[in-house]
């Protein structure tokens, strides 16, 4: 029997799902039936989806939302309002602002950044965990879940497989890897590539072997602007209102939940590098790897146990 493996394009990126079953279509089926819903519930760029009610409510009124939607607004919350924090939850003004990754993407001008600035407070993100609801205290504001949405379904669609008795799975979300158990075929662990951010798409700078953990990997050479001879990549400071400068081309997490190397790779891109390390070395069960744009690599100690 062969892994079978079902791919869609979703969340802005193709998703993946590997497994090994003899009820493998039907199985696969549904786990793309539950990652369009996660995408309807999640999107900041779908005018209907349950998330883009709450947009609409800012400075109107609280929503009660799905407890999915209602667990990673309180998770992508807290992790905002945490002291130097680079990740932001209530980015969305300010995202699409620049609508870095779409057709329409442009340079705004001081002005149009200064204004987005002003409504990107995640201490004005209010939260009612009794009733499930969610209130942004002012008009204009915006939740945009996209740093943190995709480990998080990643993590729901692990725990529905195992629900299901598949204790072997790979989950790709297009630069982020669920791993569950371990490659079935082989019987050794799934060997997972961290990209060369100089070199094109599958030519790597090392091949981990991970068994039940996540790798989650954020870079500045994803997604680009260009204008005027200068390159805008998509990944924001939420202080200045223009891409993080930095000396890193990526930033790996690897972590047992998706959602965490989510959460760190945004929490920790644009800080000093040895900071970074030093943080990390701090979090139990979690490792990383950086990534230099001059192509030299620095990792945590743990790493050993990947390769």
């Amino acid at each position: 029997m062969d892994l079978s493996s079902q791919s869609e394009r979703l969340m802005g990126t193709t998703i993946t799902v590997s497994i090994l079953h003899p009820q493998a279509d039907n199985l696969l089926a549904r786990c793309f039936e539950l990652l369009r819903s996660y995408e309807h519930r999640f999107s900041a760029n779908d005018a209907s989806s349950e998330l883009m009610e709450v947009n609409h409510q800012a400075g109107i009124s609280a929503v009660q939302v799905h407890p999915d939607l209602f667990e990673l607004i309180s998770l992508g919350t807290r992790h905002s309002q945490a002291p130097n924090s680079h990740l932001n939850i209530a980015i969305g003004p300010l995202v699409q602002t620049w609508r870095i990754g779409f057709a329409d993407a442009r340079r705004p001008d001081q002005k149009e950044i200064d204004q987005a600035l002003l409504k990107i407070n995640p201490q004005q993100i209010q939260l009612d965990h009794e009733n499930h609801a969610v209130y942004l205290t002012h008009p204009g504001m915006k939740v945009d879940l996209g740093a943190l949405a995709k480990g998080y379904s990643a993590d729901l669609i692990a725990s529905f497989l195992k629900s299901q008795g598949i204790s072997d799975a790979l989950i790709d979300l297009g630069g982020n890897i669920l791993t569950v158990g371990q490659n079935p075929i082989r019987k050794q662990p799934w060997r997972i590539g961290i990209q060369n951010p100089q070199l094109p798409r599958g030519e790597h700078l090392l091949v981990l072997s991970v068994t039940d953990k996540s790798v989650v990997t954020s870079g500045t050479y994803v997604r680009h602007l260009e204008v005027d001879g200068q390159s805008f990549h998509h990944i924001f400071d939420p202080q200045t209102g223009y891409p993080v400068e930095t000396e890193l081309a990526s930033l790996t997490i690897i972590s047992d939940r998706s959602v965490d190397g989510e959460i760190w790779t945004t929490r920790l891109f644009g800080e000093e590098p040895t900071d970074i390390l030093k943080m990390v070395e701090t979090l139990p069960g979690i490792d990383a790897i950086l990534v230099y744009q001059s192509g030299r690599l620095a990792y945590t100690s743990g790493l050993h146990d990947y390769l």
